[in-house]
């Protein structure tokens, strides 16, 4: 790839030093993605500019204009502390006709809501667990149709955030207590959804009209179930390196899949990504029930891509090395932009 000007985006809080010399593995792992990704772009030979954007939109603005980028590499996962305003970002990158990688707006919108990704997804008749919605301020009442055991999530935060063991209720009063936990620390209304008991599995996607599918990649949970713990992603699974090494908490590719199963995992993900309107690059999260059927759970689109992140790590075992990989992001949101096509 010829040499590029790329500006990336990230929290302020997130953005990296020039060397992981004399931080801690926890202090280094707030960072990493932006820490890979930078360092990896600026030694292929790339002029690469971190930004750290927050509240305002005119430092951004300030930068596109001084800086000239070819391309945004976007790492923002939130805007203003809200994560449902990545989506303006993207409007605003869109708006001042600069290449950037990653989904589109209306993508990021359909793929945020989790009730509204599961009603679409349901739609075109692929496995969905039963849910229901409780909005803010609103009494909790379980519909009939919904049976116990559910798990209770933040209806738009992603990374696990507000996910404990105490997520899976099995009674209306445990329900009622954690929609009253999501509502009052994290903020949002709360979606239950059945609680399948099963296998974690993850599918990378990457593309805008023709897709790529990676490896099946599946979360192993180590020891975690041995104390009765329920095998689920919570943050401390998903966040907390020290935790994870104790347990043996570990993701690689799937084992033990059917040929069937497997090929139609990766289909299934394909229809998803299409369904949603996604492009760029997304990991779709399934749980697989003892009886082979894989349940959609969420789709991530501009998932964490870390070295060491399941979807690196299922890219480099589909043969795309770490470099190769964030070149391919670019080009992707390179011939987007010249087409002014996304997905769906």
């Amino acid at each position: 790839m010829r040499r590029l000007r790329i500006l990336v985006l990230m929290r302020p809080d997130l953005v990296p030093p020039d060397s992981t010399d004399g931080y801690t593995t926890r202090q280094i792992n707030e960072w990493k993605t932006e820490y890979d990704v930078v360092s990896t772009l600026r030694e292929a030979g790339h002029d690469v500019r971190p930004l750290g954007v927050q509240e305002e939109i005119k430092p951004l603005r300030d930068a596109i204009e001084d800086f000239k980028p070819h391309v945004v590499f976007t790492l923002l996962e939130q805007f203003h502390y809200e994560p449902v305003y990545d989506q303006h970002v993207a409007s605003f990158l869109e708006l001042m006709k600069v290449p950037y990688t990653g989904c589109n707006p209306r993508g990021l919108i359909l793929a945020r809501g989790k009730d509204l990704s599961k009603t679409l997804v349901h739609h075109r008749r692929i496995a969905v667990p039963a849910f229901a919605v409780f909005p803010m301020r609103r009494k909790v009442r379980r519909p009939a149709r919904l049976a116990l055991p559910l798990i209770v999530k933040s209806l738009n935060e992603d990374g696990s955030r507000g996910i404990s063991q105490a997520s899976v209720v099995d009674t209306d009063e445990k329900l009622a207590e954690r929609v009253a936990f999501i509502h009052e620390q994290i903020g949002t209304a709360a979606i239950a959804e059945q609680y399948i008991e099963g296998r974690e599995l993850y599918v990378g996607v990457l593309g805008n009209s023709r897709l790529r599918v990676l490896p099946v990649w599946e979360l192993k949970f180590g020891t975690m179930g041995d104390q009765g713990a329920r095998l689920i992603a919570t943050e401390k699974v998903k966040h907390d390196p020290s935790y994870q090494e104790r347990v043996g908490i570990v993701d690689g590719p799937a084992k033990n899949l059917a040929p069937e199963v497997y090929a139609r995992i990766q289909r299934t993900a394909k229809r998803i990504y299409r369904t949603l309107g996604l492009d760029g690059y997304a990991r779709i999260d399934f749980r697989l029930s003892a009886d082979g059927t894989p349940y959609f759970i969420e789709a991530n689109p501009n998932p964490e891509i870390a070295k060491s992140q399941e979807f690196a790590t299922a890219a480099q075992h589909d043969g795309l090395d770490y470099l190769a990989l964030l070149h391919r992001i670019l080009t992707l949101g390179i011939s987007r932009a010249k087409t002014g096509v996304s997905a769906g």
